[in-house]
């Protein structure tokens, strides 16, 4: 389903759908699109009933919106600097049924409180924007160049704000691309333990493109990289996992290496 409508800060949006159609989901047209990065994000969280969430840089929502399609008895709070895309999440909350469950707030990833109370959720989940300011050309709409582009955020901020906001073994799940990977560690190696690499392949015998990091508040477990997940058999359909998860399902890795 897509279908083109205009939004009431007069951004241009589609109207998608995510999980089989088990979410409805307004997107901008000029804007971040949602792909599978946050839908495999959202089916990695090994969340339960009852657990409390935060979505930093939630966008137009699609993380939040797919872990409560999986998991309904979740109280998500999203933070987005965008009053746009603040605006969509809200909607796409209400499209969904999940107005009561999920919180979008506007306001930056650094700021901090009082947008949330610190050492308080059980699990944080990102997707920061993948690229550099120094290495990106920057696109001409706004929004996309906020979804795409670090600017002045880096990604050691979003690391600091996951922390704060974690209790006490709390859990951090972010997905990013795999020449990142050592930008995500070097912060979150300071501030957490029990981190898992779990690389997401294009197809069996490609470089992983993505990955995804999860990390524990206050444990002091060992780094372990996982044999992670391939995307697409070699005729470029879903492999059975991975359209699973897209289903709604949730995502499991392969063993430690």
């Amino acid at each position: 389903m897509s279908s083109l409508t205009r939004s009431d800060l007069s951004v241009a949006v589609t109207e998608d759908s995510l999980l089989d159609g088990r979410v409805r989901f307004l997107q901008p047209v000029d804007g971040y699109r949602a792909a599978v990065d946050p839908v495999l994000l959202a089916a990695s969280v090994d969340a339960s009933g009852g657990d409390r969430v935060l979505d930093l840089g939630c966008g137009a929502g699609a993380i939040s919106l797919c872990l409560l399609a999986r998991v309904p008895e979740l109280s998500v709070t999203g933070i987005e600097q965008a009053p746009e895309m603040r605006d969509l999440a809200e909607r796409n909350a209400a499209l969904n049924g999940a107005m009561d469950r999920f919180l979008p707030q506007l306001g930056r990833v650094e700021a901090r409180p009082p947008l949330f109370e610190e050492g308080s959720f059980d699990f944080v989940v990102a997707n920061p924007p993948y690229l550099e300011t120094e290495r990106a050309d920057l696109p001409e709409s706004a929004l996309k160049a906020a979804a795409h582009v670090e600017g002045d955020v880096p990604l050691a901020e979003w690391v600091e704000a996951a922390y704060r906001a974690l209790r006490h073994k709390g859990r951090l799940a972010m997905v990013h691309r795999a020449d990142r990977l050592a930008d995500m560690l070097e912060p979150m190696q300071k501030r957490f333990g029990g981190l898992e690499v779990h690389p997401l392949y294009p197809k069996a015998g490609r470089a992983a493109k993505r990955v995804i990091v999860m990390a524990r508040k206050g444990v002091r477990t060992p780094l372990s990289l996982t044999s992670g997940v391939v995307l697409h058999n070699m005729d470029g359909s879903y492999t059975s996992p991975v359209a699973a998860a897209l289903g709604g399902e949730a995502l499991t890795f392969g063993g430690s290496l």
